[in-house]
């Protein structure tokens, strides 16, 4: 069996990495061949093309047409020169679901692995995953029966932030590394943009000042220049790690987290949370017009209720932030109302781990 795979981002490279190890596991002369980084390097994946490459798609899409055009173009032929079983598409729906089209009308199968968010906007790819994806692979549980009723093959695997977080061990050291003078330690989780780590900044100017006994620890990561953080440690209670997350959440009392995975990460270590998150007028203009979910954190969007407070827009003020997150330090009815929610939340995404179902799925389909 031959399989070719494509991931398009750091996140995409984790999970289709720890995919890859899961394939040879059960298959040990199974040949892996694709696009993407490091991870799948390490797990055996012959690497065509690194997924950094691709960078420049999003925002600087235009201008480089015709760089897009030779990518696509490199990529078919790579396929067809290695004649794979079939193609393994993970995440990054902009560019797998134009190779996906393409590799139908060549007659290879696709599986895809962690679905485009069609439930949230552009549910016009539906219809384009229901012609030319053979079997989809989802991680949240309410996409199998979304895209079934769509008349789409989908499989609920599990979510890999499961699996990663129960394989994760803590260093013990960490906390010792922290100023010990404070009673409760905050994580905030800002993002990797540099917007969004300056936003978080600007309320902290002040929040900061307002809890003594707190020590605010940002989880930097090293994607970005320090520079983008210098202002945290102009604060007293304030410091800076850089790839420590899990670390950080380890430990943390209570957390503020920018929407996104890191929101299901924090509530999966148990960690109290408020989710906030502001962007342009402009784009959060269009965001709301465009996007059809209640929620924008993973949690609540989940559980289908709110279980984290949601910070937006014009709510994400230093005094509306402040209120709730000294209900999550100071009122344990608020804290244990969010930790309940937290084991009914586990409940829900099971305890499947998410590459070995996957991976189980994948070599034992049967093409016509």
């Amino acid at each position: 069996m031959k399989y070719f795979l494509i991931a398009g981002e750091k996140s995409g490279d984790l999970h289709a990495g720890n995919l890859s190890v899961a394939i040879k596991k059960k298959q040990p002369q199974v040949q892996l061949m694709g696009w993407g980084g490091a991870e799948m390097e390490q797990a055996g994946v012959e690497i065509r093309q690194n997924y950094k490459d691709l960078a420049f798609m999003g925002l600087d899409f235009l201008s480089s047409i015709d760089k897009l055009r030779k990518l696509f173009k490199a990529c078919k032929e790579q396929i067809l020169e290695f004649q794979p079983t079939a193609l393994i598409l993970i995440d990054y729906s902009g560019f797998n679901l134009r190779i996906a089209r393409w590799a139908r009308k060549k007659g290879i199968p696709v599986f895809y692995y962690i679905a485009p968010k069609t439930w949230a906007w552009n549910s016009l790819r539906n219809k384009s995953i229901r012609k030319n994806v053979n079997r989809l692979l989802a991680i949240l549980p309410f996409e199998e029966e979304y895209f079934s009723s769509k008349g789409i093959k989908t499989s609920y695997v599990g979510n890999p932030l499961v699996e990663r977080i129960n394989d994760f061990k803590p260093d013990q050291s960490f906390k010792d590394s922290l100023p010990q003078e404070f009673n409760h330690v905050v994580a905030l989780l800002p993002g990797s943009r540099a917007k969004e780590v300056q936003r978080m900044a600007d309320q902290m100017k002040v929040l900061a000042k307002k809890f003594d006994d707190v020590l605010f620890v940002i989880a930097g990561v090293s994607d970005l220049e320090k520079s983008q953080y210098g202002y945290f440690g102009c604060l007293r209670n304030c410091e800076v790690v850089y790839d420590k997350t899990y670390d950080l959440l380890a430990i943390a009392d209570a957390a503020v987290v920018t929407s996104g995975t890191a929101t299901l990460e924090t509530a999966l270590f148990d960690v109290p949370q408020v989710v906030v998150y502001k962007t342009s007028g402009l784009t959060y203009f269009l965001a709301k017009n465009l996007i059809r979910v209640k929620f924008i954190s993973l949690v609540n969007l989940i559980m289908d209720k709110e279980v984290v407070n949601e910070l937006i827009q014009e709510e994400f003020t230093t005094t509306n932030l402040y209120t709730a997150l000294h209900g999550l330090i100071e009122d344990t009815k608020i804290k244990e109302k969010q930790l309940v929610s937290y084991q009914k939340l586990k409940v829900i995404l099971g305890d499947k781990k998410a590459s070995n179902e996957a991976a189980k799925i994948i070599l034992n389909e049967q093409f016509s």
